[in-house]
């Protein structure tokens, strides 16, 4: 049952990096995630995205 755990783990680390850094899609990098994870290049677009930006910048005039 343990070594099933850490394949998801891995599976899922985009989404746990981005819920751990409060990103603002951190649902839509979890879809992401679920449903293009399997392709590495999904699984690498959703790990860049939950490392990007957490919030908007307003920009002071």
């Amino acid at each position: 049952m343990e070594f099933a755990l850490i394949p998801l783990l891995l599976y899922f680390a985009p989404t746990v990096v981005a819920m751990v850094r409060g990103h603002h899609n951190a649902f839509a990098i979890f879809l992401t995630n679920l449903l293009l994870g399997w392709s590495v290049i999904g699984w690498f677009i959703a790990l860049i995205w939950s490392f990007t930006a957490t919030g908007r910048r307003y920009i002071r005039v």
